[in-house]
């Protein structure tokens, strides 16, 4: 779960222990999982729709986007990026949880839960960093339309994609590098999958430079994002105010997707730090469910949200299904002529 920093308070194995190994000797169980039983099969059951249906719906918009050149804009190239990113997310988690409910022993490599660490994390920031690129799509869109075409130049958009991957996969991965040198006194993680935090508790030892560097990460990978688009919201908010009632209405239909899924996206942000605080004290069902908030439902709300609420990916799909349902016309009149021929030959 998006969670970058570490905890400046003491951890429980002060100074190095004589059991403290490298963390790369150690295999970590996993004890948030509940004994097997028909909870389990039911957790497991939604959870594969919930993933089956993430996957569909966001290569779904992948395909409307790519095969629609009238799409080929900035906000669609950055939706196909979230699309992207949704399946990426997901699936660094969803098959490994899924494949534990089955099982009574829970274990996972250091090396693994490094990788998931990664991945979540980078799939978090990622999800933000477009969320902000987004924004700065809108404002520029509805406070400069006169500058837009200028300003939103197909090699400023490969520049924002460039900075929306490079800098958090660089970042991030310095900080598993970080984790991943720290001494373990343990090697039991009571939750469903991996975080930094989580790591960084199995450890004898104050990470001090990873408590440093952990904050610096919450100020580059989520403060700055969140600023820059409420920021982007607030200009949008200014200049709309003082347009016609037309006007608001167009920026509203323009706006109304993302602030949507944005607004989603922080709320499962939230119920997933809520959730590392009070953990202990829920039921195993609900626990697993509310943990797994964060990493599936953004994903599948995602394109739905935008296949609903955005009118050309509307009418994309729309065309499709006409073309689909004239063409599949077009094989049973023809299934027809041949059958009476047949019957006329015969």
């Amino acid at each position: 779960m998006l969670i970058f920093y570490v905890t400046l308070t003491s951890l429980s194995c002060p100074g190095f222990s004589p059991s403290a190994e490298p963390v790369s000797n150690f295999t970590l169980l996993f004890t948030g999982y509940g004994p097997q039983g028909p909870t389990q099969y039911g957790v497991l059951f939604i959870t594969l729709l919930l993933y089956i249906g993430t996957i569909l719906s966001n290569f779904a918009i992948l395909l409307v986007i790519y095969f629609d050149s009238s799409l080929h804009k900035p906000m669609y190239i950055f939706l196909f990026n979230l699309a992207i990113n949704g399946v990426l997310g997901s699936t660094a988690v969803c098959p490994k949880i899924m494949a534990d409910l089955l099982k009574d022993n829970n274990y996972i490599s250091v090396e693994g839960c490094l990788t998931q660490v990664l991945s979540i994390n980078i799939y978090a920031s990622c999800a933000y960093a477009i969320f902000a690129g987004m924004a700065y799509d809108r404002y520029v869109c509805i406070c400069k339309p006169l500058q837009y075409h200028s300003i939103m130049t197909p090699s400023r958009v490969k520049v924002l994609l460039a900075l929306i991957y490079i800098l958090p996969v660089s970042l991030l991965s310095v900080q598993v590098y970080l984790t991943s040198r720290l001494p373990l006194c343990r090697h039991t993680i009571n939750k469903l999958f991996c975080d930094n935090l989580a790591i960084v508790n199995l450890s004898c030892v104050k990470d001090v430079i990873g408590n440093l560097y952990g904050v610096c990460l919450v100020f580059v990978l989520i403060v700055l994002p969140l600023f820059l688009v409420i920021l982007s919201y607030v200009k949008i908010l200014h200049v709309s105010l003082k347009a016609s009632e037309n006007a608001q209405q167009k920026a509203l239909q323009t706006c109304a997707p993302h602030l949507i899924t944005f607004l989603n996206f922080s709320v499962a942000i939230l119920f997933s730090v809520i959730y590392n605080r009070i953990s202990y004290y829920l039921p195993p069902e609900v626990y697993i469910l509310i943990s797994l908030d964060f990493i599936l439902l953004p994903p599948l709300l995602h394109p739905l949200i935008y296949g609903f609420k955005t009118q050309d990916i509307r009418k994309s799909l729309y065309k499709i299904f006409r073309r689909r349902v004239s063409i599949n016309s077009e094989f049973d009149s023809s299934d027809q002529n041949v059958s009476r021929c047949k019957t006329v030959f015969f």
